[in-house]
């Protein structure tokens, strides 16, 4: 099966496309990319998804699946908006 990877990494979005046996799980793919820790366990700032539904590293993956990795804000969108707005009135 063909399964879509997309790390968000800051400033770009990292695609790529992998050819993983049937029923593999989200586990194995993050242990793949070094992103899961060797006891199995995802670190906290870092969640998954599957077209943008949260799963948890034991989900069966298939074909065609879209697996993001999301990366933790650097900033809340509100505190962005109040920086904006005030490089505007200056």
């Amino acid at each position: 099966m063909r399964v879509c990877v997309c790390i968000d990494q800051v400033g770009e979005m990292r695609r790529d496309w992998l050819e993983l046996p049937d029923g593999c799980l989200v586990r194995e793919v993050l242990t793949h990319f070094g992103i899961v820790f060797g006891d199995g366990a995802l670190p906290a700032e870092i969640a998954v998804g599957v077209f943008g539904q949260l799963v948890g590293l034991d989900h069966a993956l298939s074909d065609g699946d879209r697996l993001e990795v999301y990366r933790p804000l650097a900033i809340s969108p509100a505190e962005r908006r109040r920086q904006r707005a005030a490089q505007r009135k200056q």
